[in-house]
C-alpha cells in the first residue's frame, strides 16, 4: 500500500461515516451544550443535534443564566419538529424561572407529543395547562419561593399518564371535604409524592383503581390523614418522618411494604411510633416487610407495645431488616428512655458509658423481631447492610 493511500486512510472522517442512529445515540450521551457544539465538526454533523428525540436542558451545564436561556431558545426554535419528542427534562433551580420561559418550554413539549416530561424549577406553574394525549411520565419538582405554596393543578387532561412524581405540592380540599387529586388519572400505575401537604382539610385521599406502586417521602412534621382507596396497590414504600395516619380499607392486593423512618426525634414524642404501629395494623395481610433499624428503634418508643394485641402480619413470608445509621439525637433519646427503667446507679453508669462509646442502644431492640413475627413464625428473616441505599431518587 502506498504512502498516499495510508495518508488518505488516516485523514478519513470515520465519525461522519457512522449511521444516523449511531450519531444520535452519541449525541444523547452529551449534555445539550456539547451536543449543539458538535455542529462545527463537519457538514454531516452540522444539523444532527436538531434530530434529537430527547432534550435535557439543565442550567447546571452552563456558566450563566443568560447563556442557558439563549441556548434553550435556540434549541426549541431550531430543532426539527418532524422528529418525535420522546422526553424533555428542564431544570433551573438556582433562581426563579420567568413565567414566559417556563410556559414556552412546557408548551413546546406538550405540543410536540412528548411522552416523558420533567420540570425541576423555582417558579409558578399555575398558568400552565397540562393537557396532552401522549404524556405517560410526568415529574414535577416546583419551588415557588419561601412562604408561597405550590398548588397542585386542579385540571389535568392527561389520559395516557401512567407514572407521576411530585415534590413540594399542596393538595387542596375538594367537593367531598378531602383532597383527592389523582382520581381523574385513569391509567396511573406509579405514584411518588415527596414533601407534599394538604390545605383546607386534614385528609389526602389517594384514590385510583389502577395504582400499583406508591412511594411517599416526608421530611416535615405536618400531620394529615392518608386514605388509600387503591384496590390494585401491590407495593407501598415510605421514607422520612412518620407523622401521618393511614387508613387502608381498600388495599386487598398490597403485598410489599418498605418503611425507612428518619424521625428527627428531639423529645419523647409518641406520634411517630404510634403511627408506625398503626400502619402495621392497617397492612395486616402483606407478604413481605422491609424495615430499617431506625424504624424498629422508633417503633420501640411506643410504650407497652409488647403487651398490646397484635393480630396482624399473619401472611408474612419475608422480613428484611436493613442496618442503617442511628442518628445521635435518636440514640440519646433511646438511652434516656432506657435509663427511666433502671433502678441501680451501677447500671445507670454502665449504660451512660456504653452510650459514650457508641455501644448503646443495641442496633435492634430486644424482642422486636419476635414481636413482628409472632403470627408468622415461618417467615424468612434477612439482615442486610442498608447504609448505602439511597433515601430517595437523586432527582425526581
Amino acid at each position: 500500500m502506498s504512502n498516499s493511500t495510508n495518508k488518505e486512510s488516516e485523514n478519513k472522517d470515520r465519525l461522519s461515516d457512522l449511521p444516523d442512529c449511531v450519531i444520535i445515540h452519541i449525541l444523547l450521551l452529551l449534555n445539550i451544550k456539547q451536543a449543539v457544539g458538535t455542529c462545527v465538526l463537519s457538514r454531516r454533523w452540522k444539523d444532527m443535534w436538531k434530530h434529537l428525540p430527547a432534550l435535557i436542558l439543565h442550567k447546571s451545564d452552563f456558566r450563566t443564566i443568560k447563556i442557558f436561556t439563549k441556548c434553550v431558545s435556540k434549541v426549541l426554535s431550531l430543532r426539527d419538529s418532524s422528529i418525535s419528542l420522546q422526553s424533555l427534562d428542564f431544570e433551573r433551580y438556582n433562581c426563579r424561572c420567568e413565567p414566559h420561559i417556563l410556559k414556552t418550554v412546557v408548551n413546546y413539549a406538550l405540543s410536540h407529543n412528548v411522552q416523558q416530561l420533567g420540570l425541576y424549577v423555582n417558579g409558578d406553574i399555575a398558568q400552565i395547562p397540562f393537557s396532552c394525549e401522549t404524556l405517560t411520565h410526568l415529574k414535577l419538582s416546583i419551588h415557588n419561593g419561601i412562604g408561597h405554596e405550590t398548588l397542585f393543578p386542579k385540571s389535568l387532561d392527561l389520559p395516557a399518564l401512567t407514572s407521576l412524581q411530585l415534590e413540594n405540592f399542596t393538595f387542596c380540599v375538594g367537593d367531598n371535604d378531602c383532597a383527592e387529586p389523582f382520581s381523574i388519572l385513569n391509567r396511573l400505575n406509579n405514584l411518588f409524592i415527596c414533601d407534599c401537604t394538604v390545605k383546607g382539610t386534614e385528609t389526602l385521599c389517594i384514590s385510583s383503581a389502577t395504582l400499583v406502586n406508591l412511594t411517599i417521602y416526608n421530611n416535615s412534621n405536618d400531620y394529615y390523614k392518608i386514605e388509600l382507596c387503591t384496590p390494585s396497590l401491590c407495593t407501598f414504600a415510605f421514607c422520612g418522618t412518620p407523622c401521618q395516619s393511614i387508613s387502608a380499607s381498600d388495599v386487598s392486593s398490597l403485598k410489599h411494604v418498605d418503611i425507612h423512618a428518619e424521625a428527627e426525634v428531639v423529645s419523647y414524642n409518641l406520634g411517630p411510633p404510634m403511627f408506625l404501629f398503626s400502619w402495621l395494623l392497617e397492612f395486616a395481610n402483606i407478604e413481605s416487610l422491609t424495615v430499617t433499624v431506625t424504624t424498629l428503634q422508633v417503633l420501640s418508643l411506643f410504650p407497652g407495645m409488647f403487651k398490646l394485641n397484635f393480630p396482624t402480619l399473619g401472611n408474612l413470608k419475608s422480613l428484611r431488616v436493613e442496618f442503617d445509621e442511628i442518628q445521635y439525637k435518636l440514640r440519646m433519646l433511646l438511652c434516656k428512655v432506657k435509663l427511666l427503667t433502671v433502678e441501680s446507679g451501677e447500671e445507670t453508669a454502665r449504660i451512660k458509658k456504653a452510650f459514650e462509646l457508641g455501644w448503646e442502644p443495641s442496633p435492634i431492640p430486644v424482642g422486636m423481631v419476635e414481636f413482628l413475627l409472632q403470627n408468622s413464625l415461618r417467615a424468612k428473616v434477612d439482615y442486610v447492610d442498608g447504609t448505602k441505599r439511597p433515601l430517595r431518587p437523586r432527582r425526581l
